[in-house]
């Protein structure tokens, strides 16, 4: 089982720290198909292993961090998975950082470098809404489209280096993003292809869904015979996973 996988869904009982090397995942699929309650455990299952290479000793503090609009969440609080316990000390480890606007992203990106402590993971649930919908994006010299790509790009370059700025200082730092498509994939799939080193993509739909790792196209990057899934579905206010 692809071990970011189990990460999203809780398929497995290792507790061991990450050892993966992909820095920028995407996770990708149609509205209403639980992409933040898995975005959200895989929050909770990084905060685990971050928890178990800290000594019990020292103060807790925010190991994730979930970037998110706030009357998003709140009209569509994430799903736990089942044996989660929603009182674990764990999600104290997660912090919750409401960012409205594109301009919100840049200046938290832009000052990573200043950060006395850097997160293990970074999340930014529906990446791809802060530029269908953020006056930011345009300007008056570009048509909307095209200055909303510009922007995008922008973005998540910046975001880029500054998970890359973590990881070169010895601090493993992953950055993970969610994007909602209407077709088969995204539809600025060739702006992410940039950056990202591993996408999973949702597909199904009336509650039941298909999480699966699609192989990059990069040439060093290749691996379709390791390409994996899992079916999980949303049911009786859970996160339920049915398996591989």
């Amino acid at each position: 089982m692809d071990e970011e996988i189990e990460r999203f869904l809780l398929l497995s009982s290792k507790t061991g720290a990450d050892t993966k090397t992909n820095e920028i995942i995407l996770l990708s699929g149609p509205a209403n198909s639980g992409k933040t309650s898995l975005l959200f455990q895989y929050a909770f299952n990084s905060a685990k292993s971050a928890a178990l290479i800290h000594s019990p000793t020292q103060p807790s503090s925010p190991q994730v961090v979930f970037i998110c609009k706030r009357p998003k969440l709140q009209a569509k609080p994430p799903l736990l998975s089942q044996g989660v316990d929603p009182s674990s000390p764990l999600f104290h480890l997660i912090h919750i950082k409401y960012v409205e606007h594109v301009q919100g992203l840049v200046d938290y990106f832009s000052a990573f470098h200043l950060y006395s402590q850097f997160p293990v993971t970074v999340i930014v649930d529906d990446f791809g809404l802060y530029f269908h919908d953020d006056h930011d994006c345009y300007n008056n010299t570009n048509p909307r489209a095209r200055g909303r790509d510009f922007t995008m790009l922008k973005t998540l370059a910046l975001c880029c280096n500054a998970i890359k700025h973590a990881n070169d200082t010895g601090h493993p730092c992953k950055l993970l993003l969610s994007d909602t498509h209407q077709g088969d994939m995204p539809k600025l799939l060739y702006i992410y292809r940039r950056w990202v080193s591993s996408i999973y993509d949702i597909k199904g739909d009336s509650g039941s869904f298909l999480l699966q790792r699609i192989p990059s196209q990069s040439p060093g990057n290749m691996d379709l015979q390791n390409t994996t899934s899992a079916k999980y579905s949303i049911a009786l206010q859970q996160l339920i996973a049915e398996g591989s």
